[in-house]
């Protein structure tokens, strides 16, 4: 019988380095105090598992191919009939696919994942729903307000990894739910669950179950206070798609931002609503980014971004007023703080605004965080418009880039933003002068296209 050893490693929870003591910095990430003390009990001659078998002592080796003999066979990704999760996926599930869903708690990360259950488990998919934080009747009352299920969603309360292992080995579903991976342990790691030892292990037989046996598994995992999700880095190396879940989850709407995805492009998003019924589409977020503008008010502008394929038009407000101490006070909202207070510098000294003893705050509302650069000019005629206490009229849009020397630079997929800008009524458009051969002639629309951001000013 293998003897084991019980011993005691430090381990990264930024990367997932392993040391034998503590650092105060890792030597892998260069992370400081991230190290934390886990015990680790090792099988004597134990060899590691992996997807195509394994190399240790009596295993035979696997054979390498060449890469011109490997056939592929494009399969059919599985649609969720939910339009904004099958966008962000890249046009639905692949078939042996792991993902990860993070996001706060309460933002609504399990209501989504068993939307997805109901609706696959509706179209004859097999799904198993595997649940470590919650018990069945739990699962069935928040079900109850979702609609009506098929007899083709299993449900599993279980937290023992082995046990998991087993029930995905004989169900054999086509889609698998982890709720959540913090919960998870290994009875041959003795750490406790949701440790970077026991998330890491936990994480690489799930993956193994989705590659060997073809099966889209679905894992939740919890976030730190910095909005990334707990445990080791390493992580979301693993898996094939990250999700996040932003927004405050004590609004209504909800953003689905897709990180990294192997299947599909990173920049695109879905905007949900939380509802008594649970999670409803949006299927015009600018529309809903719009609602509820002031009409006649400075400082307020509205701006468009690129998420991947889709524009999506949001309104900027700045507020700038003296400030009675010494040194103002600059916040930002949904954008990055260093770029708006590189805008206010490119201003005062290519404008000459005297705006060094005023304080300045810049949101974007609808609880949206954009930071492509296109938005720059947004942000600086908003400020300029509440600094001068001048109202820019409500049918026009501006966008692009603005550089140190105050030009205002091309940004891509000018003619989608100015078609989506048309659609909802807006009849000016401020555009990068480089941008306006990009643009077919829209009837009602006007196109200005400037070179410097003072031109864009004196326009105001």
């Amino acid at each position: 019988m293998a003897k084991s050893k019980t011993g005691t490693v430090f381990y990264c929870q930024n990367c997932g380095h392993e040391s034998s003591k503590w650092v105060g910095q890792c030597p892998a990430c260069k992370e400081w105090n991230s190290m934390v003390e886990e015990k680790v009990s090792v099988r004597a001659g134990g060899a590691s598992r992996g997807i195509g078998g394994g190399a240790g002592r009596g295993v035979k080796a696997a054979e390498p191919s060449n890469l011109s003999e490997v056939s592929i066979q494009e399969e059919e990704r599985m649609q969720t009939r939910i339009a904004e999760l099958d966008r962000v996926l890249g046009g639905g599930i692949v078939p042996g696919s792991l993902t990860l869903v993070g996001g706060d708690p309460g933002i609504g990360k399990s209501t989504l994942l068993l939307q997805v259950c109901r609706l696959m488990a509706a179209d004859g998919r097999k799904v198993l729903y595997i649940s470590g934080e919650e018990s069945l009747r739990q699962i069935k009352l928040r079900a109850n307000r979702l609609g009506d299920f098929s007899d083709n969603l299993l449900l599993l309360c279980e937290t023992s990894l082995e046990v998991v292992e087993q029930t995905i080995r004989s169900v054999m579903p086509d889609i698998t739910i982890i709720d959540s991976i913090q919960t998870m342990y290994h009875e041959e790691i003795s750490s406790a669950p949701g440790s970077v030892s026991q998330v890491r292990e936990s994480t690489n037989i799930l993956l193994q179950l989705a590659k060997g046996l073809n099966v889209s598994v679905f894992i939740v995992g919890h976030v730190t206070k910095e909005g990334t999700v707990a445990g080791p880095r390493v992580l979301e190396h693993m898996v094939d798609t990250v999700l996040y879940f932003e927004g405050d989850r004590h609004a209504s709407y909800r953003i689905l931002r897709g990180v990294k995805n192997r299947f599909g492009s990173t920049n695109e998003i879905g905007v949900f609503e939380m509802k008594e019924e649970g999670l409803i589409e949006v299927k015009n977020p600018s529309e809903f980014m719009l609602s509820g503008r002031p009409e006649g008010a400075s400082g307020s502008v509205v701006s468009c971004s690129m998420e991947g394929t889709r524009p999506i038009l949001l309104e900027i407000q700045a507020l700038v007023c003296h400030s009675n101490f010494g040194i103002p006070r600059r916040q930002a909202i949904g954008t990055d703080f260093n770029r708006v207070n590189l805008l206010m510098a490119v201003l005062e000294k290519r404008l000459n605004l005297q705006m060094s003893d005023c304080d300045a705050y810049v949101n974007l509302t609808g609880g949206i965080r954009i930071v492509e650069p296109a938005i720059d000019l947004g942000i600086a005629m908003a400020i300029v418009s509440s600094f001068k206490n001048r109202v820019i009229d409500d049918r026009t849009i501006a966008f692009g880039e603005i550089g140190l020397s105050g030009e205002v630079r091309g940004v891509s997929m000018v003619g989608q933003r100015v078609a989506e800008a048309a659609k909802l009524g807006f009849t000016t458009c401020i555009i990068p002068e480089s941008g306006i051969e990009q643009v077919k002639p829209i009837a009602g629309v006007k196109m200005i296209g400037v070179r410097s951001v003072r031109d864009a000013i004196d326009l105001i």
